[in-house]
């Protein structure tokens, strides 16, 4: 199961980073005149949020600085609540949370960052 972790935890983490390049240089008020940009991060949060979802519990367990359940419910709210998708938590998790994920996510991978295959 560890191989499957790891490439899920890898998967997050190609998926944080390319969620945190397309917000790279742009300020609030152009992600809120932007509407694909503010569906492409909510996307984005929903598949970092599936991925974690099928980690195992025990890995999960095993690597407690990673927000599992707030990732996980992050990805539940985008999905099963999407008329109520709070844009002001999508911009706070894309511009604060996901930076620090990205440490942690790449602390979990061997050398190279990159997952098995």
């Amino acid at each position: 199961m560890l191989r499957d972790d790891l490439a899920s935890v890898g998967h997050m983490l190609d998926t944080a980073q390319r969620a945190v390049a397309k917000i790279r240089g742009t300020a609030r008020c152009d992600f809120d005149a932007d509407e694909n940009l503010r569906l492409a991060l909510a996307y984005l949060l929903q598949i970092i949020g599936e991925t974690a979802r099928q980690v195992s519990p025990t890995f999960r367990a095993a690597h407690p600085a990673i927000p599992w359940s707030g990732i996980i419910g992050m990805r539940h709210k985008v999905v099963h609540d999407y008329m109520n998708v709070d844009e002001d938590v999508v911009w706070r998790t894309a511009t604060q949370e996901l930076s620090p994920l990205i440490v942690e996510l790449e602390r979990l991978l061997p050398p190279g960052n990159s997952a098995p295959e």
